[in-house]
């Protein structure tokens, strides 16, 4: 037969959409030609094919060959599509069953020597396959198939090489079938899905909360932020602990589900740098350099590919030294604070990823870090502590629930053991705080808003006035007292208590101090 079908998979964005590889063999001039609108790296793909086929023992047709890839107005950048484009010529020309061709999906790129590197995302493309009726197994390199495994409800087969491929899709009796992919036990057994503290992040199991010397005020905010999934802004002096709490975040937050490990672990897989088994089931930490620019904190490219804030999702997105990145890249933020997503335009279409993180943010009160120490002067004339506090937009700052100030340490708190409550223990009571949420209104205080807000968050007589006098003091806007509410719901959670009180309010009311001057 000179017509063969093989099923594959492009990524556009975190979908991966079904694409038919269809090869014809025709009279003329031997050549092979693709059409589908393939990019560069697909085009590419003739040449890597023809040695493929050559150096595996088999016979590329001296025929006109025409590759279609199917639907044509789906873009298609990756290669990926080498593998089924050289079984589909081996079918087409007599050399491969057609058989197998129709109960698999296929996706690999080929080496000249005919073997089979891992390509991006596939994850997405076995969460795609689980999820369609036709109960097609799909088969990725070796190098791909392990993390497509995580996926349960998915049958995936690692091969090493086209002739592997081509062995476990032969005739019955001569057959020999691929190995079906699984987890690593090793992985299983370290994965943060279902446990809670520093396993669930991947942090070191020394990475305690209680090794910030100090900093109560700090640390309770923190736990306010994790168990509300409130932003939070710390300022003060260099060497204070405000990186120290930032990275310690990530260990209080609970465990993920399997679905949302899947989800995070799909998107890293969807980056330059791929997935790492090791960090299946744990939150993210991202903490991208102040030079990043916008396309690296919010995604870009010809074929988009998820940024910092989205390989953050679920998880925590660490921004250190934040008036140091320039203003521009700090605004691209604005909308993902609020929507939890993340959609990139281009000319050739959209995609959109998911950017639910939690934003720990650090900065020093000026550019020489020593406004308001204790000991130390401040070189900074006014006009640049102006400019450096410039950097950061109002309505960007007012996007962060708690504003929170690290204070300089004295000797004496420097020179004590380290102390205070263990994350395992603020842990504990962040979870608790978390399930009432849960029970309550189906989603974290951080998400409340319109009527869900009105109702959650109705105060008493007296925590109603201590939020208005504060609102009258402060000028804050409606969106800020809004922020101020949430977190009081948070503080009064934590508490155990059913209604916000004065009390809880005029925590809240704290975690809004603005910088001294």
């Amino acid at each position: 037969m000179s017509l063969a079908v093989v099923s594959s998979r492009a990524i556009t964005g975190m979908a991966a959409r079904a694409v038919t590889v269809e090869v014809h063999l025709a009279n003329g001039l031997p050549g092979l030609s693709l059409v589908g609108l393939p990019d560069t790296e697909v085009k590419e793909s003739r040449e890597r094919v023809r040695s493929a086929l050559q150096n595996s023992r088999f016979e590329f047709p001296a025929r006109r060959i025409t590759v279609n890839l199917a639907p044509a107005d789906l873009p298609k950048a990756s290669g990926c599509f080498d593998l089924p484009i050289a079984l589909g010529i081996l079918a087409a020309s007599g050399q491969l069953p057609e058989a197998g061709l129709r109960t698999h999906e296929f996706a690999g790129e080929l080496s000249l020597t005919g073997e089979l590197r891992a390509v991006r995302g596939g994850l997405a493309m076995a969460s795609a396959v689980a999820a369609e009726p036709s109960a097609r197994a799909l088969v990725l390199p070796a190098g791909s198939a392990q993390e497509a495994a995580l996926v349960e409800d998915a049958t995936v087969y690692g091969a090493r090489t086209l002739l592997d491929v081509c062995a476990h899709l032969a005739e019955p009796g001569v057959a020999i079938p691929l190995p079906r992919a699984v987890v690593p036990s090793a992985v299983a057994a370290a994965s943060g899905v279902g446990h809670d503290g520093a396993r669930a992040t991947g942090l070191s199991e020394t990475s305690d909360i209680s090794d910030v010397k100090g900093q109560a005020h700090a640390k309770r905010a923190l736990e306010v932020a994790a168990a509300g999934g409130h932003h939070i802004l710390f300022y003060g002096p260099p060497g204070t602990g405000k990186s120290m709490l930032a990275t310690r975040l990530a260990g209080l937050l609970p465990a993920l589900s399997k679905a949302q490990a899947v989800e995070a672990a799909t998107l890293a897989s969807l980056s330059a740098q791929g997935f790492d088994m090791r960090h299946w089931g744990r939150r993210p930490f991202r903490a991208p350099h102040h030079t990043a620019s916008s396309a690296a904190l919010v995604g870009g490219g010809s074929a988009p590919r998820p940024g910092e804030i989205s390989l953050a999702h679920r998880g925590v997105l660490f921004l250190d030294e934040l008036p140091e990145f320039q203003r521009r890249v700090l605004e691209v933020l604005r909308e993902p604070l609020e929507l939890g997503y993340v959609t990139i335009s281009r000319a050739g279409g959209h995609a959109t990823f998911p950017a639910a993180f939690q934003l720990v943010a650090a900065m020093n009160p000026c550019p020489c870090g020593d406004l308001g120490h204790p000991s130390r002067s401040c070189r900074c004339t006014s006009e640049a502590v102006a400019r450096y506090r410039g950097r950061l937009s109002g309505p960007l700052l007012e996007r962060i629930d708690l504003h929170v100030e690290v204070p300089a340490l004295n000797a004496e708190t420097f020179a004590a053991p380290a102390s205070g409550e263990r994350s395992d223990v603020v842990a504990r009571r962040v979870r608790q705080a978390r399930e009432r949420q849960l029970s309550r209104q189906g989603q974290l205080n951080c998400g409340l808003s319109g009527r869900a807000l009105e109702t959650q968050c109705a105060l008493r007589p007296d925590a109603l006035d201590v939020l208005h006098r504060a609102v009258t003091q402060h000028h804050w806007s409606a969106r800020t007292y809004h922020r101020v509410l949430r977190v009081a719901r948070t503080v009064a959670d934590l508490a155990g208590c059913a209604d916000i009180d004065a009390h809880h309010v005029g925590e809240a009311v704290q975690y809004r101090e603005a910088p001294a001057s």
